[in-house]
């Protein structure tokens, strides 16, 4: 504990002896050579019990059991307290991997890493502890490996030209080739080139006493009409606080952006709709823009403005989309004649007896100008779905082509065939197939 309180308190003495540097000292290049130790019985140590573990029982490996070497490395400054570091090691020994075995030879590892350095001081102190992390690569007996460079290291400045720096790094392999184990290092390191310094500016000379100016807007206390406010020299130095031109002691709304013939004041909005009155063609009415502020034309006048009405040249009700609503009795009678059509069996041929229901539909179409129809065929489940399909369009534009022929006006008329997709009744019984051939009337306005 001694000896720990004793370190903190020569840590703490160095860190106030300062170099006369400039504060943001950022460390040039340095070249550094190196020697090192790779210890992995300490590594093997802390892996098989803990730290705590192995300084209590000093399983720590000695230097007679460490493998030595040579390193060399480069150090570049990011800022004050970050530098980039790559060192290159190489040693001869007996490789001891993770599975505890090796190969009984001494071969040549080489060791090449790049990390970052976090310095505790910077350049400007004599004494900095660092730590640093990076990534790693290892060659040993022709195979790669990679690995994780852990550290903490104590950098010692002579006179800014050289460094001692003494370094120990915790590997942890990344690769199933690499082991873990500890690189301890001690070595010199010179500064490349010449030392970045930066100029020192001589302060300029004190400059006259400007006359006063209270507020500080640039104009003089004697020249300024509002001398406690900051203003505008257009203003003789009174404020525009919402720079719409005129100033605030003249405005009636000086923080909203107006125009000087409402006295400061936006352009006004009468019916609140967002459109302003100078383009408002219904200023007392609340409207749209794109209705230049008049409200949605409804020109059926039924309620149901012309963006929503799908009728807005026929009045109707809200809860038909402004279209009429057909009749119950009229919708009665189309029913009726829907389930008079007959056809030949298999065919699209209209049979005479459907002509009545026919002719009673085109009546009532030709009766009501507005009235539109949609004409819907299907077919039960018998034969092909596509056979199917084709017979229910044909057999709709049969029913199509005879209202034509009746008068009714092609555009109003519309048909579609749905094959047996939409069956009403059950396709297993006579009776639910006959049901399911058949063709649907729809009236409607829109």
């Amino acid at each position: 504990m001694k000896k720990i309180t004793g370190l903190v308190l020569a840590l703490t003495f160095l860190h106030t002896i300062a170099f006369s540097q400039d504060e943001d000292y950022i460390q040039n290049p340095t070249f550094g050579v190196h020697f090192i130790f790779n210890d992995f019985k300490s590594a093997q140590a802390i892996r098989s019990t803990s730290l705590g573990a192995a300084l209590r029982n000093k399983q720590f490996g000695k230097i007679k059991e460490m493998s030595p070497g040579l390193a060399v490395n480069y150090i570049h400054g990011l800022s004050p307290h970050f530098d980039f570091s790559g060192m290159l090691t190489g040693s001869f020994l007996d490789y001891v991997y993770q599975d505890g075995t090796s190969s009984g030879k001494d071969h040549l590892l080489m060791e090449l890493d790049a990390s970052v350095r976090g310095k505790m001081f910077s350049n400007k102190y004599v004494v900095s502890p660092y730590f640093q992390v990076g990534i790693g690569g290892s060659k040993y007996k022709g195979y790669w490996g990679a690995f994780i460079p852990v550290g903490l290291g104590l950098q010692v400045n002579l006179f800014d030209e050289a460094f001692m720096l003494i370094n120990t790094q915790y590997r942890v392999p990344v690769t199933p080739i690499t082991n873990y184990h500890f690189m301890h290092s001690i070595g010199l390191a010179g500064v490349i080139g010449k030392r970045k310094t930066t100029p020192k500016v001589a302060p300029p000379p004190p400059l006259p006493q400007p006359p006063p100016d209270a507020d500080g807007d640039g104009i003089t206390d004697s020249l300024d009409a509002c001398p406690q406010v900051k203003g505008l020299a257009q203003f003789n130095g009174c404020p525009d606080t919402d720079g719409d031109g005129i100033a605030d002691k003249d405005d009636k709304c000086p923080n909203e952006k107006g125009l000087q013939r409402y006295q400061g004041c936006p352009i006004p909005d009468t019916d609140g709709d967002g459109v302003n009155d100078e383009e408002d063609k219904c200023p007392s009415v609340k409207g749209v823009a794109r209705y230049q502020g008049c409200p949605v034309p409804d020109r059926d006048k039924d309620g149901v403005n012309d963006e929503e009405d799908k009728c807005p040249d026929l009045p109707g009700i809200a809860a038909n989309n402004g279209c009429p609503e057909v009749t119950a009795e009229v919708k009665k009678r189309i029913d009726v004649a829907a389930r008079n059509i007959f056809f030949a069996t298999g065919s699209a041929t209209l049979l005479a007896k459907s002509n009545k229901s026919l002719d009673d539909v085109a009546k009532l179409v030709n009766e009501d100008a507005n009235l539109k129809l949609d004409i819907e065929g299907h077919t039960d489940n018998t034969g092909k779905p596509a056979s199917n399909q084709t017979l229910s369009e044909k057999r709709a534009k049969a029913v199509y082509d005879y209202l034509v022929k009746k008068g009714v006006s092609a555009d109003r008329l519309k048909s579609a065939g749905f094959g047996q997709d939409q069956p009403v009744a059950d396709n297993k019984t006579t009776k639910g197939r006959t049901a399911n051939r058949r063709v649907e009337l729809k009236l409607h306005y829109d």
